[in-house]
């Protein structure tokens, strides 16, 4: 199911912790929301999952009103919270059993469904366990499981791999790419390189306006708007090297790398590439190109850029 955002806003008094946003995320996508703290994403996602009534504008689900058909529409809503609030008494098969029940899934099916759900995001060694007793990353997997276990069309996580060790996050980053193949996914974490490893695409909010959306490689183009290049080039006196690759029409600035004089930066002018000339000249010259490498703008580097002010 598709979700579409129109002119949402939402005010705490006077404050706007959404302002005027609009966006829409497709069936098989999975799309990573990132923002500083008080940015405006989980209001988005409570506004989405009805938790909380939009001010102004409109989410659709499915091309249905989260605000006229908010019953229907949360059962094909998975949700997994921040805080992960969690029965601590229960045990990890009574809760899911319970938040199965919760959901609606008919009693013939449910041990099926849980005994899914543990294998999936691997609690089986501790399924006898109080929740209680379990570390966090554990309690995390068992917040998932209680997101997934009714089988949702959508599938909204908030910091999903918090706590977890580096196995782990492999494993539930493999798990959520599977589930986004077929379901709509909106992914919150503060963790840059998740966001890459996980999502087809990035909104990132900012003062509850939505300032870049799109692939990590369209973003980082954006923000680096020419090209750089790292380049060493061998088998030539140093200085002319430098004289001719400020001389290619394609290129804006050369500078020489403090290590090495045979190490040059070249910004290619708006718009162009360089590699192409630099290689011709090469072979012109008979130097060899012993690297070229691309130098481009880290995700961090645009997320601090935007969200800054």
């Amino acid at each position: 199911m598709d979700i579409k955002i129109e002119n949402l806003t939402k005010k705490y008094g006077v404050q706007k912790a959404v302002d005027n946003i609009s966006f829409e995320v497709k069936t098989g996508e999975i799309v990573g929301f990132l923002g500083p703290n008080g940015a405006g994403k989980t209001t988005t996602m409570k506004i989405i999952t009805s938790y909380m009534a939009p001010g102004e504008g409109t989410v659709y689900i499915g091309g249905r009103s989260v605000v006229d058909h908010a019953d229907e529409l949360k059962k094909h809503i998975g949700y997994l919270p921040e805080n992960n609030p969690l029965y601590q008494d229960m045990n990890v098969i009574d809760y899911l059993r319970f938040c199965g029940s919760l959901q609606g899934i008919e009693k013939n099916n449910l041990n099926d469904r849980v005994r899914e759900m543990i294998r999936i995001c691997g609690v089986n060694a501790e399924k006898h366990k109080k929740i209680s007793e379990l570390s966090k990353g554990y309690k995390q997997r068992v917040g998932l499981a209680q997101a997934m276990i009714h089988d949702p069309d959508i599938l909204l996580l908030d910091e999903p791999t918090s706590g977890l060790d580096p196995n782990q996050i492999v494993e539930i980053r493999k798990l959520i790419r599977e589930l986004g193949r077929e379901k709509t996914v909106i992914l919150s974490t503060h963790i840059l390189p998740e966001v890459e490893a996980t999502c087809d695409r990035i909104l990132i909010i900012h003062n509850g306006r939505i300032v870049a959306d799109g692939t990590s490689d369209v973003l980082r183009k954006q923000a680096q708007g020419q090209e750089i290049l790292k380049v060493r080039i061998e088998d030539g006196d140093a200085d002319e090297i430098f004289t001719d690759l400020q001389k290619l029409s394609t290129v804006s600035i050369v500078d020489f790398n403090e290590r090495s004089k045979n190490l040059f930066e070249i910004q290619s002018l708006p718009e162009k590439s360089s590699r192409r000339e630099i290689f011709n000249l090469c072979v012109k010259k008979k130097w060899v190109i012993m690297e070229m490498i691309p130098l481009e703008t880290k995700l961090e580097d645009i997320f601090r850029e935007l969200t800054m002010n």
